[in-house]
């Protein structure tokens, strides 16, 4: 008798360390499927949160409505800081103003933890343009307005509204190509189906270093380390600026010194230098930010984008 209850208290032990051990996992959910540079990320930060924070850390694709879905989920979430979900910005301050009845409140159902990294956008010309700087090729845009086309890797992405700041900075009446992903829109502005294209440095680098397409500007508000050589738009002539980001968040509610923790986990992970090499290397730039700093750049790029989107017309189906 004392065996059988030594033993069941032996087996009552492993499942209740069992349960500790998946009540102590976080997982960290990405609207994508693997393979894209924010899965890539996600990985990276797991990898290193692992050792920073002493808890069991995976990355949970959750692919669908365009990141949307993985948003819905963390807002039904505990708020024990063990469901968290990495996104990139434009699910949290472009799809708000596109979709209605999303299911959560970007400024209300989460809690900013940190911001990992910003990327800006590149300004593509290919062989249906004529060669010169960005300001040539909008001059000739506006004096052939049937071909002021520009191409990116979807209609509603953040890289469709960049080309609509274009157009209201140059009074271009710039007209959208819709594509399904950046290859197709970069191997049509080769073909010179399209005279320009917007989106990542990284669907148009290695065409460019190539001598195929020229990329022309960057959209940041410094020059992009993966081409250094290349002027911003505000330094060839054009004053707007526009990126992006990628963010760690968790659902409204969190203890504050649970954010505190992950946060500072968060700022050991981008602060180190392999860390840092490895986002270069996907053409982002790292760049930690808290809380408070997330909170409000998120606010921010929420309230700038309302005017481009609005006036564009663009209505999501």
């Amino acid at each position: 008798m004392k065996r059988r209850n030594l033993l069941a208290f032996a087996c009552a032990s492993m499942v209740a360390s069992a349960a500790l051990a998946d009540d102590r996992t976080i997982r960290i959910i990405v609207g994508y499927s693997p393979g894209g540079s924010v899965d890539a990320v996600a990985r990276l930060l797991a990898e290193r949160l692992r050792v920073s924070l002493d808890q069991n850390v995976i990355v949970d694709n959750k692919p669908g409505a365009g990141g949307r879905l993985a948003l819905v989920e963390l807002k039904r979430s505990a708020p024990d800081g063990n469901t968290l979900v990495f996104t990139p910005s434009g699910v949290l301050v472009i799809h708000p103003w596109l979709y209605q009845n999303i299911g959560y409140d970007p400024l209300k159902d989460f809690t900013p933890l940190a911001l990992t990294n910003k990327f800006d956008f590149a300004i593509t010309s290919g062989p249906g343009a004529p060669s010169g700087d960005l300001k040539a090729v909008m001059e000739w845009m506006k004096s052939n307005p049937q071909k002021a086309n520009y191409a990116t890797s979807g209609a509603g992405t953040v890289p469709h509204f960049v080309g609509q700041l274009l157009a209201q900075t140059t009074g271009v009446p710039l007209t959208h190509v819709a594509y399904r992903g950046g290859a197709p829109a970069a191997q049509d502005l080769i073909a010179g189906q399209v005279p320009l294209m917007i989106d990542t440095a990284s669907e148009t680098l290695e065409h460019h270093r190539a001598g195929r397409v020229k990329i022309l500007a960057m959209t940041g508000d410094r020059r992009n380390r993966a081409v250094p050589d290349i002027p911003t738009a505000k330094e060839a002539g054009f004053d707007f600026t526009a990126d992006a980001f990628f963010g760690l968040y968790g659902p409204s509610g969190m203890q504050p010194a649970r954010v505190q923790r992950i946060s500072r986990a968060v700022e050991q992970a981008v602060s180190a230098p392999a860390f840092q090499d490895r986002i270069y290397a996907l053409g982002l730039t790292p760049s930690y930010a808290g809380p408070t700093e997330l909170t409000s750049l998120q606010a921010e790029q929420f309230r700038r984008w309302e005017a481009p989107i609005k006036s564009s017309g663009f209505k999501a189906e």
